[in-house]
């Protein structure tokens, strides 16, 4: 399945991860969106709800599990993907994430090949139950 038509929407208030990130999926040939806090990644969810959103989870505003638990309580949401990509790597972490509704969880540093195969995986999935 190519990517082709895919959208994503990556929100990381870290302007390098998120140029790089940005560039990755284009390259990818994904539809990218991007927003630097919770709230214009909230509007931006509502807005053009995409295929896959792409969390940081340390966000100024609303951070990545609230927009995790908005997205999952939300009607025309709720099948969207969620990734979280995070430099909170304890377990604990990782498990608060996929209870508040995200579908995988990368511990910072991961690596682009890594990257790009969760975000192929879970495009291809079934929605979210």
């Amino acid at each position: 399945m190519t990517p082709s038509g895919r959208r994503v929407l990556i929100v990381e208030d870290d302007h390098n991860i998120l140029i790089s990130l940005k560039f990755l999926l284009e390259n990818a040939g994904y539809d990218v969106l991007t927003a630097s806090d919770g709230v214009r990644g909230w509007a931006a969810l509502e807005e053009h709800q995409p295929d896959l959103a792409v969390f940081d989870i340390m966000l100024p505003a609303l951070d990545g599990y609230e927009l995790c638990r908005r997205v999952r309580a939300s009607p025309k949401l709720q099948t969207m993907k969620i990734l979280i990509l995070s430099a909170r790597g304890l377990d604990a972490e990782v498990a608060k994430g996929l209870q508040m509704g995200a579908d995988a969880y990368l511990r910072k540093p991961f690596g682009t090949r890594e990257f790009l195969e969760t975000v192929g995986l879970l495009l291809v999935q079934t929605p979210y139950q």
